[in-house]
C-alpha cells in the first residue's frame, strides 16, 4: 500500500514528528523553547516549512526518516523507559536493535512488565498517547491480598480520588490473585495508586493489551517489528511515502544474557 507523500509545505511541529524527533505536542514545546531553527532562524510556532528547508534541533539537523519503524516490545521489569537514562540503569532501548529517532511511545514503570511500543513515528506517538484517540490498555495485576474482590472492581470502575485528581477505570473484573483492569488513560504509575486507593496494594503489573494489539506469546525482553496489520488494527495510517513492512516480521529477542524467564500472559 501506497501513502501520500508529503505536503509541499507543512507545519514545523509535523515535519518533527515525521522524523521522528517527538510527538507533535511535544515538537511545539521544543519550538517554543528555541531549540529549533529553520534556514539558521530561530523557528516560531504555526512556521511553515517546505521540502528545501533547513531545519535543526540543538544544531543537529533533522530530517524525515525514508521509512518509519514501530517496534512491540515485552518489556521486563526493572528496565527504565526513556531514552538515556542519566544515572545509567538500563533503558528499553539496550533491548532493541540501534534505530535512529526510536523512542518509547507513552510509559510503563520500572516495576511493570508488558506491551511496550516504540517508534520513529512522532505522529503516530501522537495518536497513541493523546486521549481523544481512545486507545485503552488492558492490565493484568497481581495483588498483595489474591483476588480482587468485587467490590473494589466497582469502586475502580465508580473513580478513585488520587493526589494528582480523580481516576477511573474503564473495566475491572477480579481474576485469580488479582484482577484485570481497563484503563483509558496512563497517568504515572496510575493503576497502582488506583489499587492502593482501594485498599489493594499491587504485586505484580503487566501490560496485555493496547487497544486491540496483544501481547500475546511474546517473550520477555524479546521484540518484534509491526506491520500495516498492527498500524491498521490500532486505527492508523503511515503518513511517509515508504510503506511500513506487509507481514509482520519474525519475533526476535535480546542475547541472553539479558533475557529474564519467559512465562505466557493470561489474556483477559
Amino acid at each position: 500500500m501506497k501513502d501520500e507523500p508529503p505536503p509541499a509545505a507543512e507545519r514545523l511541529q509535523r515535519f518533527l514528528a515525521r522524523a521522528g524527533v517527538a510527538s507533535r505536542r511535544k515538537a511545539e514545546a521544543l519550538i517554543a523553547a528555541g531549540r529549533v531553527r529553520v534556514d539558521g532562524e530561530t523557528a516560531h510556532l504555526g512556521q511553515s516549512v517546505g521540502p528545501g528547508a533547513r531545519v535543526t534541533l540543538d544544531g543537529a539537523p533533522v530530517a524525515p526518516v525514508a521509512r518509519h519503524r514501530t517496534f512491540a516490545l515485552h518489556k521486563p521489569a526493572g528496565v527504565v523507559v526513556t531514552v538515556a537514562d542519566e544515572r545509567g540503569r538500563r533503558t528499553v532501548l539496550d533491548l532493541l536493535p540501534p534505530v535512529p529517532g526510536l523512542h518509547p511511545v507513552g510509559r510503563l514503570d520500572r516495576d511493570s512488565e508488558g506491551l511496550l511500543l516504540l517508534t520513529t513515528d512522532g505522529a503516530l506517538t501522537q495518536r497513541l498517547t493523546h486521549p481523544r484517540y481512545g486507545h485503552a490498555k488492558t492490565y493484568r495485576v497481581w495483588c498483595a491480598d489474591g483476588a480482587l474482590p468485587r467490590p473494589a472492581c466497582r469502586a475502580l470502575e465508580a473513580g478513585v480520588e488520587l493526589d494528582d485528581g480523580p481516576a477511573r477505570a474503564l473495566r475491572a473484573r477480579p481474576a485469580p490473585g488479582g484482577a484485570v483492569v481497563v484503563l483509558g488513560d496512563g497517568r504515572k504509575r496510575q493503576l497502582r495508586r488506583m489499587l492502593a486507593a482501594v485498599g489493594h496494594p499491587v504485586e505484580r503489573l503487566l501490560r496485555t493489551h493496547l487497544g486491540s494489539l496483544a501481547l500475546g506469546d511474546l517473550a520477555v525482553g524479546a521484540w518484534r517489528e509491526l506491520s500495516q496489520g498492527d498500524l491498521a488494527r490500532l486505527g492508523y495510517t503511515p503518513s511517509t511515502s515508504a510503506p511500513v513492512p506487509s507481514s509482520t516480521a519474525e519475533p526476535r529477542s535480546v542475547p541472553s544474557r539479558r533475557r529474564r524467564p519467559a512465562g505466557r500472559p493470561e489474556e483477559p
